[in-house]
């Protein structure tokens, strides 16, 4: 399952990298093709338990779907779903809506937050 994932990280669709580029330097930490279970989520982020999703058109109407997020909402997590189509045409609009779910359930994120020594005086 790991391979695979690693497999689907290096090969991500527009809508992945697009969103990607937007959310990889806020805290909490999101992870890209996370397996849950028999499940292998799109984006994640661990602390808030979100899985965000990115679907095609072959994911219409799909009793797959609903199965994948009835197995990780069993598990505590929390599914939010967007068309790639929305992705392309509004990333930054679908990244603010992801961080908007992460603040919600799991406290403000934090872009690019201070490395540990930055503001420490050096001695000479």
């Amino acid at each position: 399952m790991t391979a695979h994932a690693r497999a689907l990280r290096t090969n991500a669709t527009e809508a992945e990298r697009l969103i990607w580029l937007r959310l990889r330097s806020f805290r909490p930490r999101f992870t890209r093709q996370l397996p849950v279970g028999r499940h292998i989520v799109d984006l994640a982020c661990r602390s808030a338990k979100l899985a965000v999703e990115f679907d095609g058109s072959q994911h219409a109407d799909n009793a797959a779907d609903a199965t994948r997020t009835a197995f990780l909402e069993g598990l505590g997590w929390r599914v939010i779903r967007f068309w790639n189509s929305d992705v392309v045409g509004n990333p930054d609009g679908v990244a603010a809506a992801i961080l908007a779910a992460v603040e919600e359930y799991g406290g403000p994120p934090h872009p690019r937050p201070l490395p540990s020594r930055e503001g420490r005086r050096r001695d000479a």
